[in-house]
């Protein structure tokens, strides 16, 4: 596989340096507090990401314009983490970037009633982007080899086939036109720990706070194991994972920006070619 050149303020390209190994890529190992890729600081990263901005919402408008042109095709990012990882400061932070017109985002919480009595991807298939559209999940249909798997909540034999079947959907979606970005936040549990005490500490976010974290908490090696499986499992070249260190918020909302317009480069998007003749249309307009 080809890698194209860094991008500006990176010594090596984030959808390059945090991909998900083909040899393996060690959970154990990680440090949530590094920065691969990326040497410099918060300003740095601030300064970089507000100009990065406004290029990932050129492209975002681009592949948008295109939809409407009838050439339409889709980009999906999967943000897959544990509680306090920074998934909402993503949304906020990188999406909140572009034109909110061109986001569809949908979050993923404990299946409904009329969810649990379908196929675990029913749901999945529902809150698939617009073309012309980057969707967001806030985590997704892998929650039903995490959570499923950690809580048991259906037996071994059933959670073990899924990891096919996801590869197999995603795989689907790919050949349809749809970019996918799918992105493994990690967060320290000592980390971890800060934010949940700041949530406590500030009765402006007191109602973020959520007593099962801490029993998700409790349950890390748990859940490491189960991170490790997808990713030595589902990281595949039409749908790789990339593993993000979430310690700084600063760098992993840069990342994941990098990873978007990369994405999207990768579209080779162009503005769409009128239909109509533009100077008889300035014609037409005058004279009205």
């Amino acid at each position: 596989m080809t890698h194209k050149k860094a991008p500006p303020g990176w010594a090596t390209s984030p959808s390059r340096s945090l991909r998900a190994g083909s040899g393996g890529t060690c959970l154990a190992d990680l440090d949530a507090a590094s920065t691969p890729g990326f040497s410099g600081g918060k300003s740095e990263a601030a300064s970089l990401l507000e100009t990065r901005g406004r290029y990932l919402n050129e492209l975002q408008e681009m592949l948008y314009a295109n939809a409407v042109s009838g050439q339409g095709r889709s980009v999906l990012l999967v943000l897959q983490g544990m509680d306090t990882a920074g998934k909402g400061g993503i949304i906020r932070h990188v999406l909140g970037l572009v034109n909110p017109e061109g986001i569809d985002h949908a979050p993923f919480g404990v299946p409904t009633a009329e969810e649990r009595q379908h196929h675990f991807l029913w749901r999945t298939y529902k809150a698939l982007p617009r073309l012309g559209h980057i969707g967001v999940f806030d985590r997704s249909h892998y929650e039903d080899v995490l959570v499923a798997r950690v809580h048991r909540l259906v037996p071994e034999a059933v959670w073990e086939t899924r990891y096919g079947e996801i590869n197999d959907f995603e795989r689907q979606l790919a050949n349809q036109g749809t970019v996918i970005v799918k992105v493994a936040m990690f967060v320290s549990l000592a980390e971890q720990k800060n934010r949940l005490l700041a949530r406590l500490r500030d009765p402006e976010k007191n109602w973020k706070y959520d007593r099962k974290d801490v029993e998700e908490r409790l349950l890390w090696p748990h859940y490491q194991e189960a991170y490790q499986a997808i990713l030595d499992r589902t990281s595949t070249d039409v749908a790789p994972w990339h593993v993000v260190p979430c310690d700084h918020k600063w760098y992993s909302r840069l990342a994941v920006a990098e990873l978007l317009i990369d994405a999207l480069e990768g579209m080779e998007l162009a503005w769409p070619t009128p239909i109509y003749d533009v100077d008889e249309e300035i014609a037409r307009v005058m004279r009205s």
